[in-house]
């Protein structure tokens, strides 16, 4: 099932979104519960509570404006680092220098606050040069976390997921260097969209499964979830250790190759550039920088 968040009318509602792509239903949620977006229905389902009904009409789906599926998390989502053998390669001498040198002991874990989140075809603004004239991309499989737990074991991982999203993991590479730390680089508002829904995962299993990014039609990052570095369960059982995780939260699995920040020279986003990211069983995710 395709869960999306959006506006029709001047007012936000969560649906399900059909199997041919063409038109959303909406749930019956009043106001309050909608501003949500669609974490009111994970938290019923890792409750074992049902859902809301459906309204018995469909909207054309280019009647509505999509959002983030998860407008804003319930508080900072959780981001792996180096997760690509390649990726971790291409930023050996900038990003992750004073890292450790061997790639596969721990994952690299930071976060994104929650008001940094935007949606499909949403405008990703630019902080302007005063603040960064680095502004990088991120192509990222993006888990949705339903039943939570912790201290979570890799055989148990995968029962605790409610679906899946794809992120784009916008950075200041300049300010992500000159703090050593990476939060403040990646937070920036607008620095998350998200969308363009969620597909729940008893329709989509991201452990095999194809990452894209274009940025104005040219093919930058290209590759397939088998080659992270750590794998879906590690990164649950990683990330809840110690720490309880609760329905919504959200763990953006890392990033293929092919950054901006990867090439030579480098080549940061400027306005008017387009990303689109695309991943195979989820859809596409589109925004212009501006």
């Amino acid at each position: 099932m395709r869960i999306a968040t959006f506006q029709y009318q001047g007012r936000r509602h969560v649906g399900q979104v059909a199997a041919d792509g063409s038109t959303v239903t909406p749930f019956q949620l009043d106001a309050e519960a909608a501003s949500r977006g669609a974490q009111p229905l994970v938290e019923a389902a890792a409750a074992g509570q049902a859902w809301p009904d459906l309204a018995d009409t469909a909207l054309p789906l280019s009647a509505v404006k999509l959002e983030a599926p998860l407008p804003q998390p319930r508080r900072n989502l959780w981001c792996v680092g180096r997760n690509y053998h390649a990726h971790a390669t291409e930023l050996k001498d900038s990003v992750f220098k004073d890292s450790p040198k061997a790639t596969d002991q721990w994952p690299i874990v930071f976060t994104k606050v929650p008001e940094s989140v935007t949606g499909p075809d949403h405008a990703v603004q630019l902080p302007g040069e005063a603040i960064s004239t680095q502004i990088d991309y991120e192509a990222e499989l993006t888990i949705v976390i339903g039943r939570g737990g912790r201290n979570i074991s890799r055989a148990q991982a995968m029962d605790h997921i409610f679906g899946w999203t794809i992120i784009n993991d916008v950075t200041a590479r300049d300010v992500q260097i000159r703090h050593n730390q990476w939060d403040l680089g990646k937070s920036f508002d607008t620095f998350c969209p998200m969308g363009p829904w969620i597909v729940t995962a008893d329709e989509f299993d991201g452990r095999d499964t194809r990452v894209r990014c274009w940025v104005n039609d040219e093919l930058r990052q290209d590759a397939r979830t088998t080659d992270l570095i750590f794998d879906i369960p590690t990164l649950i059982e990683t990330v809840s250790r110690g720490i309880t995780l609760l329905p919504g939260d959200i763990i953006a699995t890392g990033s293929p190759a092919g950054v901006g920040m990867g090439m030579n020279p480098p080549r940061w986003l400027a306005s008017g550039d387009v990303v689109r990211i695309e991943i195979d069983g989820l859809g596409t995710l589109v925004n212009r920088f501006e």
